[in-house]
């Protein structure tokens, strides 16, 4: 077992961190340049004048879709609970089929009609209704918002990790911590990017923060097989964990089976259809280009997780057994196990150039989480624009509304930094955390009218309108939002926290959310044929 007491990385994480945010930056300046010669502002900007080709489609589509999650929390469950998280990875098959089958329905309808958002889309088929508009508004916004805050606040943890002994400086009289500065940096650059270049300088980004990402991925699986001695020894170790960490839990326990595999093919569709995605589908060239991503997507995501992160989750265990000294030392968290794995096992794997490695993924952690920030600033400016400001502004030019998108940006950014950095530890960042959690199930939402416009075509605009919000609300009465809104007594909290041990939240969510809509609509189509 080969593990280095050093991990003292000295002045590379500057020097590699600075390198990566000129590049960020030069990429907004490049995506403004060529933006300058666009006919349409607003399809440019939102869109990237819809002419994205299989490279930038598939990489910014797979960078937004795992965010840190995949580098931090999932191989952190593994480490925690064993092989039962793996189950999870069962959504990418079913996200990359979903890519193709409902992406490339949503591409060509954008391209003939122009939407740009997908409420957009879901009005021109139902017919304009100002609920509507705002129910697919608030779903993409209970996605969005949550996202950008908890992205923001993880630059400042990572910023902790990479420069953990840099003492705080007083700026205007405020201590500012290299939490704060992390926060800050991370909050300024993307927005600074997403501000300059839209789309393109989002997607362009995204292609390089993917390649960090899958690349930190696979790269973290090499460590914890030569931290172990090679793959032989690695696999004997690991057969011989605590049988907890090698079996499917019970049902009702944490990861168990009917929980997860909801969760694949709920969740799953739910990532595929929130509104950064969407829009992705909208700015892809053609249906080719849609079919070779779903095939990319469903080839190396799988990879990057089996043969990645999962080995090290599971691998870490017997590095740092639960409760051991060792994991005292080394992990503050469970999700910190790729990072304590790199950090002690490359050094003394590949020298200078080990600690070059360990810098650039530790940067691609914040990668994740920029992708997926700039995604959701970008995306919550389109929806914000589109279909708030103009249906008040209706002869605002493209330019303008433009413009508008930009100042929304800038404000979410502000306030988003501005939560993580003095309510950090307040009841309120909590709240933001559980929404955070509930994303999915909020997206989820949006699945019965989306299949149904694209496929059935038998929905009416009540039945929408009436299946929407009752999903919402449903989402709602689940833990942690339920003890907020009724108290932890409250026999309701008591219900959906049972549900939600044994099934997927969205799925619930969409349960009631279908019967409404069936329901409502065969009465609203009788009503209309009377």
């Amino acid at each position: 077992m080969i593990l280095s007491s050093s991990s003292n990385l000295g002045n590379t994480p500057y020097f590699v961190l600075g390198g990566y945010l000129i590049l960020l930056l030069a990429l907004g300046v490049f995506s403004l340049l060529k933006s300058r010669a666009a006919k349409d502002a607003e399809a440019d900007y939102y869109l990237a004048g819809r002419g994205q080709g299989i490279l930038v489609t598939s990489l910014t589509i797979m960078a937004t879709y795992f965010s840190g999650f995949a580098i931090l929390t999932f191989p952190g469950w593994v480490y925690s609970n064993g092989v039962s998280p793996m189950l999870y990875a069962l959504n990418l098959p079913v996200a990359a089929a979903a890519i193709y089958l409902i992406g490339d329905r949503i591409r060509a309808a954008g391209h003939k009609h122009g939407f740009i958002t997908p409420a957009d889309m879901i009005v021109h088929h139902y017919g304009e209704s100002r609920m509507l508009r705002f129910l697919v508004v608030l779903t993409g916004a209970l996605y969005a918002i949550p996202y950008i805050i908890m992205q923001v606040k993880a630059g400042g943890e990572l910023a902790e990790g990479l420069f953990k002994d840099t003492p705080p400086f007083v700026l205007l009289g405020t201590e500012i911590t290299i939490y704060d500065t992390g926060v800050f940096a991370l909050a300024l650059i993307t927005m600074v990017y997403v501000l300059i270049g839209g789309m393109r300088s989002v997607a362009w980004t995204d292609v390089v923060q993917g390649l960090l990402l899958l690349t930190a991925m696979l790269v973290s699986g090499i460590a914890i097989f030569h931290a172990l001695d090679g793959p032989a020894n690695y696999f004997q170790k690991v057969s011989q964990l605590d049988g907890k960490f090698l079996t499917m839990p019970e049902p009702g326990a944490p990861f168990n089976a009917t929980a997860a595999l909801t969760f694949c093919l709920f969740a799953s569709l739910a990532s595929v259809i929130q509104p950064s995605q969407w829009m992705r589908f909208y700015s892809a060239r053609d249906r080719d280009t849609l079919r070779k991503t779903s095939i990319i997507f469903s080839t190396i995501l799988p990879v990057c997780f089996l043969m990645g992160v999962f080995l090290v989750g599971l691998g870490g265990q017997v590095l740092y057994p639960t409760g051991s000294e060792e994991a005292a030392t080394h992990l503050a968290r469970p999700d910190q196990i790729v990072i304590a794995v790199i950090t002690e096992t490359l050094p003394a794997m590949l020298g200078s150039f080990g600690v070059f490695i360990v810098t650039l993924i530790l940067v691609a952690v914040m990668a994740a989480s920029m992708s997926t920030a700039d995604s959701a600033l970008h995306a919550l400016s389109g929806i914000v624009t589109r279909d708030v400001y103009k249906p008040l502004r209706p002869r605002s030019t493209e330019s303008e509304r433009t413009w508008v998108g930009r100042i929304v940006i800038v404000v979410a950014t502000i306030a988003s930094a501005y939560i993580a950095h003095s309510l950090a530890d307040s009841p309120f960042l909590s709240t933001i955390a559980q929404f955070f959690f509930l994303a999915m199930a909020f997206s989820a939402q949006l699945l019965p009218i989306t299949i149904d416009m694209l496929f059935l075509k038998k929905g009416t605009l009540t039945g929408a309108v009436s299946g929407l919000a009752a999903g919402i609300m449903t989402v709602f009465l689940f833990p942690g939002l339920s003890p907020l809104l009724f108290g932890e007594d409250a026999s309701i909290v008591e219900l959906t926290t049972e549900l939600k041990s044994h099934l997927d939240v969205g799925f619930c969510g969409l349960v009631v959310n279908v019967l409404v809509f069936i329901v409502v609509t065969k009465w609203s189509a009788r009503q209309q044929s009377s």
